[in-house]
């Protein structure tokens, strides 16, 4: 039976994925950043591209796999928090129900950084993609977002490019990951592959991340064409969707990636925002012995 892959359908997952689509072994499917840990925790999937605060917060007990990630080491561009005023005179922030690590994030920045302690709300979701699967979710028009005077909005994904709030209503902005680098001055990772921790050893998961792990070193060769190839689908511009997956984002799960994940988890556990706990890796020798085999 084919290893069934969960991912999304935001720009910056292209150089993780792109080539696999008609990969034999691999079954496809896709969600948004906060659903995909359910779809291993109900077995619907057996690999996903997972939310990191979702490995803390999981029933089912999640591991890591060394294939790949979507982080960075600065501003993402893509993880925003839009104010009406500064960030530490906030009183109320809408967060984007797309991702729980991004929210999770807000709220230990807004604490940690700026001292703000607003009221959290959940935007209303976006709708869904046309084929019917759940993906980045279309922007309404930006007078409908809530605003007054002390207000903010967390917005993440190709939307905040797409359709991000009108700067007259949120002149303020705050890159998270920029935000995150400045306070510790390590790496973010937003999300990466995971399986349940029980299946991590099975032969086929190991395979199943090899080939994640081969076909993203070789898409991170040919950042530009990809930039260009799906940068104008997905409403950005080609030479800012270059950069973006050139310059903003890192996709290579190292030691110093797997330290900030843990300081991650470790500073929202202290708020209270996740569980207390160790993040499991998956058996890097295992995948690397299958990644010989393919």
């Amino acid at each position: 039976m084919p290893v069934r892959v969960a991912g999304v359908r935001f720009l910056n997952t292209i150089p993780l994925v792109d080539g696999l689509a008609e990969t034999a072994g691999l079954q496809w499917s896709r969600d948004v950043p906060s659903q995909l840990h359910t779809l291993l925790e109900s077995g619907r999937a057996d690999i996903a591209l997972v939310s990191s605060i979702d490995a803390a917060r999981s029933r089912t007990p999640l591991a890591i796999l060394d294939a790949g990630m979507i982080g960075s080491e600065g501003p993402t561009l893509t993880v925003r928090l839009f104010g009406a005023s500064r960030p530490e005179q906030l009183e109320e922030v809408w967060l984007d129900p797309d991702s729980h690590t991004s929210a999770a994030l807000c709220r230990l920045l807004l604490e940690r950084r700026f001292g703000a302690r607003p009221a959290f709300r959940a935007l209303a979701p976006r709708g869904q993609a046309a084929s019917g699967e759940r993906g980045d979710a279309k922007t309404p028009d930006p007078s409908a977002f809530p605003h007054g005077p002390r207000t903010g909005v967390l917005l993440i994904g190709d939307k905040v490019i797409t359709g991000a709030p009108p700067e007259n209503l949120f002149p303020h902005q705050v890159d998270l990951g920029q935000a995150w680098h400045e306070w510790t001055g390590q790496p973010f990772v937003y999300a990466a592959w995971m399986c349940r921790a029980d299946e991590a050893d099975r032969p086929e998961i190991a395979l199943a991340a090899a080939l994640l792990d081969r076909q993203r070193r070789k898409n991170l060769v040919r950042l530009a064409s990809l930039a260009a190839e799906h940068g104008p689908a997905a409403g950005w511009p080609v030479d800012l969707a270059e950069r973006y997956l050139a310059s903003h984002l890192r996709f290579d799960l190292g030691p110093r990636e797997r330290a900030a994940a843990q300081r991650f988890i470790d500073e929202c556990a202290a708020l209270g925002l996740c569980p207390p706990a160790p993040l499991r890796w998956a058996d890097w020798h295992t995948t690397a012995h299958a990644a010989t085999r393919v």
